[in-house]
């Protein structure tokens, strides 16, 4: 009888791995982020009776109940950063997609393009992309007002409606261009995991830059797709202008209303998690649905 061969199989090893590296952010958790946590939590059910010994009262759902009932600029606020969010969400990531798909073509001087597309990420975010921001970056850098292109009697010809939409246009488009430096990266770099035999077997058979597209190159980018997706989501809820952290900041650390604000925060994140759970199951299911009308498409071809 044959022995068995000693050792672990190569997925226990893989998961071992995995593991390994990942320990030191879930020892880090669970030394620093773990008890605030469970603090927050409790403190958003709870009215903090002393400071000495950090003592919290049970008071039910109130701070929860209140924040819907009883506040006129939560859900204002939140309705307004959601809207931005899921407006910009599909904005950064064709716009990336389309980038990393023509920094990764032949062209001169490639290597200074892709630096120049995450130097945005390096010099805008956390604290400089708030000072930025408070210095009109956005609205001002390509604002009609202020451009030599246009005389004065055109611009008052247009009108201010005129004026305000296409400064809002261009407003948008300076802050695609500044949140989608780590995008870009992400897809090129499963761009260049794409097997190039794929795409010299499609020009044999005729297929067109639509064709290629659509047949491989979106069904192998669907998983980059994805983490894109998540992480602008996190990136956009989190960002240092958004208008619901501050709004959150202001009532924990300036009105020092610290239990309603813990209510505000996990508000804000149980529907970040809901709203990425609802993400990577739609890819999910697209990824899977793709899977058995191609396989369908081929049993058709071959019986023709």
């Amino acid at each position: 009888p044959s022995k068995r061969r000693r050792g672990l199989s190569a997925r226990t090893r893989n998961a071992l791995e995995a593991y390994t590296f990942l320990a030191p952010f879930i020892v880090g958790v669970l030394v620093f982020f773990a008890f605030p946590i469970l603090v927050s939590v409790k403190l958003s059910f709870g009215t903090l009776v002393s400071m000495e010994g950090f003592k919290i009262e049970w008071s039910g759902f109130g701070h929860y109940m209140n924040a819907f009932v009883l506040d006129a600029s939560f859900v204002p606020t939140f309705l307004a950063v959601a809207s931005k969010t899921l407006i910009y969400v599909p904005l950064i990531i064709i716009f990336s997609l389309i980038l990393a798909i023509m920094l990764n073509k032949n062209i001169r001087c490639k290597g200074f393009f892709r630096v120049a597309m995450f130097l945005p990420f390096l010099l805008g975010s956390g604290y400089i992309m708030q000072m930025l921001n408070e210095q009109g970056i956005t609205t001002g850098a390509l604002s009609l007002q202020d451009s030599p292109i246009f005389p004065s009697e055109f611009l008052s010809y247009m009108g201010p409606t005129v004026q305000g939409v296409i400064d809002g246009f261009f407003e948008v488009i300076v802050s695609v261009l500044w949140s989608s430096g780590v995008q870009i990266l992400i897809f090129l770099s499963g761009l260049q995991g794409i097997s190039s035999s794929l795409y010299e077997s499609a020009q044999v058979d005729g297929a067109n830059e639509v064709e290629v597209f659509f047949k491989i190159t979106m069904p192998m980018m669907a998983p980059i797709i994805t983490l894109n997706i998540i992480y602008t989501l996190v990136n956009l809820f989190t960002a240092s202008d958004n208008a619901m952290l501050k709004y959150i900041q202001q009532k924990g650390f300036w009105q020092f209303e610290w239990e309603y604000a813990a209510a505000l925060g996990w508000i804000y994140f149980i529907f970040i998690l809901a709203l990425v759970a609802l993400v990577m199951w739609a890819m999910n299911r697209l990824s899977e649905g793709s899977g058995p009308r191609r396989a369908k498409g081929e049993k058709r071809r071959r019986r023709a």
